[in-house]
């Protein structure tokens, strides 16, 4: 169980390298900064998501034994 909490933490780390790379683009004047954006929402949702489904996993685990 300990590496599904490492590879949720990838999906925040990815989250935010997103919203830095839509901020810069928008700075610059790219358009193309909302492909940016999705992909910084998608990864912050799936960060929310995978934390929200392991905890429920664990409680599951737990009530088990």
């Amino acid at each position: 169980m300990k590496v599904y909490r490492f590879t949720v933490y990838l999906y925040l780390i990815f989250g935010l390298f997103f919203v830095y790379d839509t901020i810069n683009k928008y700075i610059n004047g790219d358009e193309n900064y909302i492909l940016s954006l999705v992909f910084a929402v998608l990864a912050i949702f799936m960060f929310y998501f995978r934390l929200r489904s392991i905890k429920k996993i664990e409680e599951r685990q737990n009530n088990n034994k």
